[in-house]
């Protein structure tokens, strides 16, 4: 129902957007008319923005989008970018609904387990690719290395930390717009996930009688889904002589069971976004992001739900409000094509999980695109 509510938003959005836009046509707006024309020749960052205005008798570059936000420009027929985005997220505390929670109130005899987290690390080095092999699709590859690590508390008060790295799943997908007058677009996202992440990562955890084995990770410190999951979503952009601005919205749909007889939570990303040119070569931006997720479908008979949360499958859904704010920096283009950098960093004023379970702290992504 929610993440219905949000598309159902969002469509509302671009269809509004979508009539001021001709609206504006309508009345015969020859500079505009121009500067689209201008901006179909050209090849550029992607074609769905206005070139930036108030920068009379200068170059100027297009008004791009905040560099974590994926899936948002397309490109003009033949063009084709390369990219890499390098992103780490601090998780620190537990949290239940909207409040947090002590390790006193998680380990036994005042809670119910045997060890808690207590913070995380997730850093990821994300490779990616764009062709259009026509004006009104482009197609994208992306495939992540993921590198995770976890500390926990146990009953004793001793500390133990596990780490799992390697290659996430890959996701093929396509950008197939459906309206463009130049200064507003928008365009349907469709992709696929592939399951070529590993769930079967193994590290020392402490098991009763025992002492320390090698065991597999809890559901979070896996790096794949190992499901075939569908990514459908819609992007909207629009831009002024003065402003750029967007909205995305993302899902997450997986299907079946993996080899180990569960499936990750369906999951929803909505984004906007304002863009500020402030120089030829610099823009800045702001964004808000909600996400949501639900609980894991099945279980992992090898993890046991009562010595740790996050091995409970019933303890995964949340959602979160991010706050971002960013900046990139556009160089001139040369026989190499137009380089871009671009850094975002922000955190969340909101979170509502079904814990116990680590919450959000801080993210930055940095990244570097290529386009010829």
């Amino acid at each position: 129902m929610r993440t219905g509510c949000i598309i159902a938003f969002a469509l509302a959005f671009i269809a509004f957007a979508a009539n001021e836009a001709a609206a504006d046509d309508m009345g015969g707006n020859a500079a505009d008319e121009a500067s689209h024309q201008h901006h179909e020749d050209q090849p550029q960052e992607g074609d769905s923005t206005d070139t930036a205005g108030g920068h009379s008798g200068h170059a100027h570059h297009e008004i791009s989008e905040p560099i974590g936000v994926m899936g948002a420009h397309m490109h003009p027929k033949g063009g084709f970018m390369c990219s890499y985005r390098y992103s780490r997220m601090r998780m620190d505390g537990n949290r239940d609904g909207t409040s947090k929670v002590s390790i006193d109130e998680i380990l036994m005899p005042g809670g119910s387990y045997m060890v808690s987290p207590t913070d995380m690390d997730m850093q990821m080095h994300m490779f990616g690719a764009m062709y259009a092999p026509a004006d009104w699709v482009t197609l994208t590859a992306m495939i992540p290395y993921v590198e995770l690590s976890m500390d926990h508390r146990m009953l004793n008060q001793n500390r133990f930390e596990t780490n799992s790295k390697g290659v996430g799943d890959l996701r093929l997908s396509g950008l197939f717009r459906f309206f463009d007058s130049g200064r507003h677009s928008a365009h349907l996202n469709f992709g696929l996930s592939f399951p070529t992440g590993g769930i079967g990562h193994k590290d020392q955890v402490p098991v009763p009688m025992e002492g320390f084995r090698n065991k597999r990770l809890p559901y979070p410190m896996q790096i794949g889904s190992g499901t075939w999951d569908i990514l459908p979503g819609v992007t909207y952009i629009g831009s002024n002589d003065w402003l750029g601005w967007g909205a995305q919205v993302i899902g997450t749909v997986r299907f079946g069971e993996n080899r180990h007889d569960y499936r990750l939570g369906h999951r929803a990303d909505a984004t906007t976004w304002i863009t500020l040119p402030v120089l030829d070569w610099l823009d800045l931006s702001a964004r808000f992001v909600y996400a949501y997720w639900g609980n894991i479908e099945g279980a992992d008979d090898a993890l046991n739900p009562n010595a740790v949360p996050t091995a409970d499958p019933n303890l995964r859904k949340g959602q979160r409000i991010d706050l971002l704010a960013g900046l990139s920096v556009t160089l001139p283009w040369d026989r190499f094509g137009e380089h871009r950098f671009g850094v975002e960093a922000g955190g969340p004023p909101w979170q509502k999980l079904d814990g116990p379970q680590l919450g959000s702290k801080w993210r930055v992504v940095t990244g570097w695109q290529l386009t010829f």
